[in-house]
């Protein structure tokens, strides 16, 4: 076979540095990521029974385990969930509920595992829910600052879980009130509900709180506007963070400045005047007294009868809420609704049925 003259210098060349050490080897064959005897052995499904057992023993992975089953979407999972609240609700109620919110940047996951750790060396049991905001792709929490808190997780009285709010804060609200419930069967006598400060959640806490405590930073320009006035009138308690250093002098002015607008507020149902306090997460500064505050506003609320009075509103107000948010999903998952609802959209975006006839004619249809 006859060769050009180029493939007869490829040829000579390869011959040349067949044995050369610029030669790519074959290699070793990739082995396989996952060990190829591993079996994944599906978890037993508890009974409701072992549930009930498990959570009023305190059993914190069984706890765990009934949480999930609440914040899970499956209908067979909510019924045995709503069982195993029915039964643990006899044994909750006997703890005290303290909503934590605070602009972002505050030191809130600071602040909780600092004064957690001294709340359960005077004898309680902490439970820390945290509604975290979730990502639009992934549908899991947002913010990771849950692991930052490494001396509460090692500490056998307290017991933390972020809940991602998926999109509906209604729905993860509801979820975090019915967790309260297993967490106090389960013996927690104090429950931290943190918020992310940045939206509509505040209200929600707000309603299934017994007090409600916000932090805030100074030096982060006019003090008076630095949140929300909507949000300022909730708080019972207010809380300068990172008061320590140099920012020392910057948080007693934040701290005037902040207890000087409250006193101009009317005074809330629970009659109680709002206090400023300032503190320091890092150098354990000021914890003892935030503490104490605590205290003297439960006192306060237990002697002229309004704890039992916000119990009950609050109860009422779930009450409305639960059927609110049960009515709503009955009404998207009817089978009628769902072959309907697009074409009937479609005619409202084409101007061809207003906003409010196309909702008649649903509910129409969904209460014939």
């Amino acid at each position: 076979m006859a060769f050009t003259k180029i493939e007869h210098y490829e040829k000579e060349y390869l011959d040349m540095h067949h044995d050369s050490a610029l030669n790519v080897a074959s290699g070793v064959e990739d082995k396989p990521v996952v060990n190829p005897y591993f079996v994944r052995r599906k978890r037993r499904e508890l009974s409701t029974d072992e549930y009930v057992a498990g959570i009023l023993e305190g059993n914190i992975t069984i706890l765990a385990q009934a949480i999930t089953l609440i914040e899970s979407n499956n209908p067979a999972h909510y019924a045995q969930a709503q069982e195993i609240i029915e039964r643990c609700l006899p044994h909750s109620g006997r703890s005290v509920r303290i909503g934590i919110t605070g602009v972002p940047g505050a030191g809130k996951s600071s602040f909780i595992e600092a004064v957690g750790n001294m709340v359960t060396s005077l004898r309680h049991k902490l439970a820390v829910l945290a509604i975290d905001p979730s990502s639009e792709r992934s549908g899991g929490s947002i913010l990771g600052d849950k692991t930052r808190m490494e001396s509460i997780c090692h500490n056998p009285d307290i017991f933390v879980r972020p809940s991602p709010s998926a999109g509906s804060l209604g729905g993860v609200a509801r979820k975090t009130r019915e967790t309260i419930v297993l967490c106090e069967a389960a013996g927690f006598d104090v429950i931290f509900i943190e918020t992310v400060g940045v939206g509509q959640s505040e209200t929600a806490v707000h309603s299934m709180v017994d007090m409600f405590m916000m932090l805030q930073i100074s030096g982060a320009g006019d003090e008076l506007q630095g949140i929300k006035r909507g949000i300022m009138e909730m708080a019972d308690m207010m809380v300068i963070t990172k008061a320590d250093g140099e920012n020392v002098t910057k948080a007693e002015l934040a701290k005037a400045q902040y207890q000087g607008a409250l006193h101009l507020f009317p005074l809330p149902d629970s009659e109680w005047r709002p206090q400023v306090y300032t503190c320091s997460s890092h150098e354990g500064t000021g914890l003892k007294e935030v503490w104490e505050g605590v205290e003297q506003y439960l006192q306060h609320i237990e002697l002229n009868g309004y704890f039992t009075t916000n119990r009950n509103r609050q109860n009422k107000y779930w009450m409305y809420e639960t059927i609110n948010e049960t009515l709503k999903s009955s009404f998207y998952s009817n089978p009628e609704i769902e072959a309907k609802i697009a074409d009937v959209e479609q005619r409202v975006l084409d101007a061809k049925l207003s906003s409010f006839i196309a909702a008649k004619e649903l509910l129409d249809l969904y209460f014939k």
